[in-house]
Protein backbone atom coordinates (compact mmCIF):
# COMPACT_ATOMS: atom_id res chain seq x y z
CA UNK A 1 0.00 0.00 0.00
CA UNK A 2 1.31 3.42 -0.89
CA UNK A 3 1.28 5.98 1.57
CA UNK A 4 0.36 9.50 0.31
CA UNK A 5 3.18 12.43 0.99
CA UNK A 6 1.98 15.04 3.43
CA UNK A 7 1.03 18.01 2.48
CA UNK A 8 3.39 20.83 3.05
CA UNK A 9 1.68 23.38 1.41
CA UNK A 10 1.36 26.88 3.34
CA UNK A 11 -0.21 29.93 3.26
CA UNK A 12 2.19 31.46 1.23
CA UNK A 13 2.12 29.63 -1.78
CA UNK A 14 -1.38 31.28 -2.20
CA UNK A 15 -0.59 35.03 -1.63
CA UNK A 16 1.34 37.84 -3.78
CA UNK A 17 3.14 38.81 -1.03
CA UNK A 18 6.97 38.45 -0.44
CA UNK A 19 7.30 40.81 2.69
CA UNK A 20 6.04 43.50 4.60
CA UNK A 21 8.65 46.48 5.47
CA UNK A 22 9.40 49.89 5.60
CA UNK A 23 5.89 50.06 5.58
CA UNK A 24 5.23 49.02 2.16
CA UNK A 25 3.96 45.72 1.00
CA UNK A 26 6.61 43.95 -1.50
CA UNK A 27 5.07 41.24 -4.24
CA UNK A 28 6.57 38.40 -5.77
CA UNK A 29 7.27 40.14 -9.03
CA UNK A 30 9.13 42.54 -7.12
CA UNK A 31 6.31 45.54 -7.63
CA UNK A 32 5.03 47.18 -4.60
CA UNK A 33 2.60 49.17 -2.98
CA UNK A 34 1.34 52.15 -0.31
CA UNK A 35 -1.71 51.99 1.66
CA UNK A 36 -3.16 54.97 3.11
CA UNK A 37 -5.76 54.25 5.55
CA UNK A 38 -8.30 57.18 5.50
CA UNK A 39 -11.70 57.87 7.80
CA UNK A 40 -14.95 59.09 6.22
CA UNK A 41 -17.67 61.72 5.79
CA UNK A 42 -21.37 61.05 5.81
CA UNK A 43 -22.40 62.56 2.58
CA UNK A 44 -26.32 62.38 3.05
CA UNK A 45 -25.78 64.19 6.79
CA UNK A 46 -24.15 67.21 4.98
CA UNK A 47 -26.29 70.52 3.90
CA UNK A 48 -26.70 71.10 0.06
CA UNK A 49 -23.74 74.13 0.24
CA UNK A 50 -21.81 71.37 2.20
CA UNK A 51 -22.06 68.54 -0.03
CA UNK A 52 -21.45 70.73 -3.04
CA UNK A 53 -18.27 72.21 -1.73
CA UNK A 54 -17.30 68.38 -0.92
CA UNK A 55 -18.08 67.44 -4.62
CA UNK A 56 -16.23 69.92 -5.97
CA UNK A 57 -12.90 69.25 -3.90
CA UNK A 58 -13.39 65.36 -4.45
CA UNK A 59 -13.57 66.22 -8.45
CA UNK A 60 -10.87 67.99 -7.76
CA UNK A 61 -8.88 65.27 -6.03
CA UNK A 62 -9.70 62.94 -9.18
CA UNK A 63 -8.62 65.62 -11.98
CA UNK A 64 -5.26 66.16 -9.97
CA UNK A 65 -4.10 62.20 -10.44
CA UNK A 66 -1.63 61.93 -12.45
CA UNK A 67 -0.97 58.15 -11.38
CA UNK A 68 -3.24 54.67 -10.53
CA UNK A 69 -4.70 54.57 -7.65
CA UNK A 70 -7.09 51.44 -6.17
CA UNK A 71 -9.98 52.19 -3.40
CA UNK A 72 -10.66 49.39 -1.26
CA UNK A 73 -13.59 49.57 1.22
CA UNK A 74 -13.46 46.81 3.42
CA UNK A 75 -16.43 45.76 6.08
CA UNK A 76 -16.30 43.14 9.24
CA UNK A 77 -17.73 42.42 11.90
CA UNK A 78 -17.39 45.16 14.58
CA UNK A 79 -14.39 43.55 17.72
CA UNK A 80 -15.55 45.15 20.85
CA UNK A 81 -13.43 42.74 23.14
CA UNK A 82 -11.00 45.68 23.73
CA UNK A 83 -13.99 47.80 24.88
CA UNK A 84 -15.65 44.92 26.94
CA UNK A 85 -12.57 44.25 28.59
CA UNK A 86 -12.08 48.02 29.40
CA UNK A 87 -15.63 47.61 31.37
CA UNK A 88 -14.94 44.53 32.88
CA UNK A 89 -11.78 46.40 34.47
CA UNK A 90 -13.81 49.11 35.76
CA UNK A 91 -16.11 47.09 37.11
CA UNK A 92 -13.30 44.86 39.09
CA UNK A 93 -12.38 48.53 40.24
CA UNK A 94 -15.76 49.81 41.11
CA UNK A 95 -15.73 49.53 45.15
CA UNK A 96 -19.74 50.61 45.13
CA UNK A 97 -21.79 47.73 44.57
CA UNK A 98 -24.49 49.52 42.72
CA UNK A 99 -21.86 51.11 39.99
CA UNK A 100 -20.62 47.85 39.98
CA UNK A 101 -23.82 46.41 39.06
CA UNK A 102 -25.12 49.18 36.68
CA UNK A 103 -21.39 48.37 34.62
CA UNK A 104 -22.46 44.50 34.63
CA UNK A 105 -25.39 44.98 33.24
CA UNK A 106 -24.11 47.33 30.78
CA UNK A 107 -21.23 44.99 29.34
CA UNK A 108 -24.18 42.55 28.98
CA UNK A 109 -26.87 45.09 26.99
CA UNK A 110 -23.34 45.93 24.49
CA UNK A 111 -22.29 41.91 24.27
CA UNK A 112 -25.88 40.92 23.60
CA UNK A 113 -26.37 44.00 21.18
CA UNK A 114 -23.90 43.55 19.05
CA UNK A 115 -24.30 39.52 18.74
CA UNK A 116 -27.72 40.06 17.67
CA UNK A 117 -27.60 42.97 15.56
CA UNK A 118 -24.18 42.03 13.41
CA UNK A 119 -22.79 45.45 14.06
CA UNK A 120 -20.40 46.31 11.21
CA UNK A 121 -17.32 48.19 11.02
CA UNK A 122 -16.29 49.66 7.68
CA UNK A 123 -12.46 50.67 6.80
CA UNK A 124 -11.63 52.83 3.68
CA UNK A 125 -8.09 51.78 2.05
CA UNK A 126 -6.11 54.11 -1.08
CA UNK A 127 -3.64 51.78 -2.45
CA UNK A 128 -1.01 53.61 -4.89
CA UNK A 129 1.16 50.88 -6.68
CA UNK A 130 4.66 50.55 -7.90
CA UNK A 131 5.03 48.60 -11.15
CA UNK A 132 8.20 45.69 -11.17
CA UNK A 133 8.24 47.42 -14.83
CA UNK A 134 9.48 50.65 -13.56
CA UNK A 135 12.36 48.32 -12.42
CA UNK A 136 12.87 47.51 -16.01
CA UNK A 137 11.10 45.52 -18.50
CA UNK A 138 13.47 42.48 -18.49
CA UNK A 139 13.43 42.18 -14.74
CA UNK A 140 10.06 42.56 -14.84
CA UNK A 141 9.79 39.87 -17.66
CA UNK A 142 12.28 37.48 -15.74
CA UNK A 143 10.18 37.64 -12.27
CA UNK A 144 7.49 35.87 -14.30
CA UNK A 145 9.53 32.56 -15.14
CA UNK A 146 10.44 31.76 -11.17
CA UNK A 147 7.77 33.50 -8.80
CA UNK A 148 9.97 32.86 -5.83
CA UNK A 149 12.59 34.87 -7.15
CA UNK A 150 13.26 39.28 -6.79
CA UNK A 151 14.32 40.54 -9.95
CA UNK A 152 16.40 42.74 -7.43
CA UNK A 153 17.46 42.54 -3.83
CA UNK A 154 14.76 43.48 -1.90
CA UNK A 155 16.81 46.51 0.18
CA UNK A 156 17.01 48.22 -4.05
CA UNK A 157 13.40 47.45 -4.54
CA UNK A 158 12.26 49.01 -1.86
CA UNK A 159 14.53 52.08 -2.12
CA UNK A 160 13.62 52.48 -5.51
CA UNK A 161 9.64 52.17 -4.33
CA UNK A 162 9.68 54.84 -1.96
CA UNK A 163 11.49 57.52 -4.09
CA UNK A 164 8.54 57.08 -6.42
CA UNK A 165 5.73 56.43 -4.27
CA UNK A 166 6.11 59.12 -1.44
CA UNK A 167 5.87 61.87 -3.62
CA UNK A 168 2.41 60.42 -4.74
CA UNK A 169 1.77 60.16 -1.13
CA UNK A 170 2.56 63.41 0.51
CA UNK A 171 -0.13 64.77 -3.17
CA UNK A 172 -2.70 62.72 -1.67
CA UNK A 173 -2.30 63.49 1.81
CA UNK A 174 -2.93 66.95 0.33
CA UNK A 175 -5.80 66.49 -1.16
CA UNK A 176 -7.27 64.08 0.90
CA UNK A 177 -6.96 67.05 3.88
CA UNK A 178 -9.33 69.04 1.64
CA UNK A 179 -11.67 67.17 1.37
CA UNK A 180 -12.03 67.41 5.44
CA UNK A 181 -10.94 63.80 5.92
CA UNK A 182 -8.14 62.13 8.27
CA UNK A 183 -5.52 60.02 6.72
CA UNK A 184 -2.29 58.43 7.06
CA UNK A 185 -0.38 55.80 5.51
CA UNK A 186 -0.21 52.43 7.08
CA UNK A 187 2.50 51.35 9.00
CA UNK A 188 4.47 48.05 9.11
CA UNK A 189 3.00 47.02 11.82
CA UNK A 190 -0.29 48.03 10.91
CA UNK A 191 0.16 46.30 7.49
CA UNK A 192 0.75 43.07 9.32
CA UNK A 193 -2.02 43.10 11.59
CA UNK A 194 -4.51 44.03 8.75
CA UNK A 195 -3.35 40.86 6.60
CA UNK A 196 -3.23 38.68 9.53
CA UNK A 197 -7.18 39.96 10.24
CA UNK A 198 -7.53 38.91 6.73
CA UNK A 199 -5.72 35.79 6.71
CA UNK A 200 -7.56 34.84 10.38
CA UNK A 201 -11.11 36.49 10.14
CA UNK A 202 -12.43 34.08 12.81
CA UNK A 203 -10.13 35.23 15.47
CA UNK A 204 -11.12 38.24 17.43
CA UNK A 205 -9.42 40.49 19.95
CA UNK A 206 -5.97 39.03 19.82
CA UNK A 207 -3.05 41.44 19.88
CA UNK A 208 0.16 40.82 17.83
CA UNK A 209 3.29 41.39 18.95
CA UNK A 210 5.35 44.33 17.71
CA UNK A 211 7.11 43.55 14.60
CA UNK A 212 10.30 43.56 15.68
CA UNK A 213 9.33 40.45 17.73
CA UNK A 214 9.09 38.28 14.59
CA UNK A 215 12.30 36.01 12.51
CA UNK A 216 10.18 36.19 9.41
CA UNK A 217 7.69 38.55 8.00
CA UNK A 218 4.20 37.45 8.66
CA UNK A 219 3.01 36.70 4.92
CA UNK A 220 6.69 36.47 3.66
CA UNK A 221 10.13 34.41 3.27
CA UNK A 222 12.39 34.94 5.92
CA UNK A 223 13.96 38.85 5.99
CA UNK A 224 17.43 38.92 4.66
Amino acid sequence: MTIPAPIRGTTQEFTEIEDIRDDLILLFDGSCCLVIETSATNFGLLSEKEQEALIFAYAGLLNSLTFALQIVIRSKRKDVSAYLKLLEDAKNKQEKPELKDRIGKYKDFITKTVAKNNVLDKKFYLIIPFSSVELGVKSAAGSLVKKTSLPFPKEYILDRAKTALHPKRDHLLRQLNRLGLHAEQMTTQKLIELFYSIYNSDVVGAQLAPKEDYETGLVGEKKI
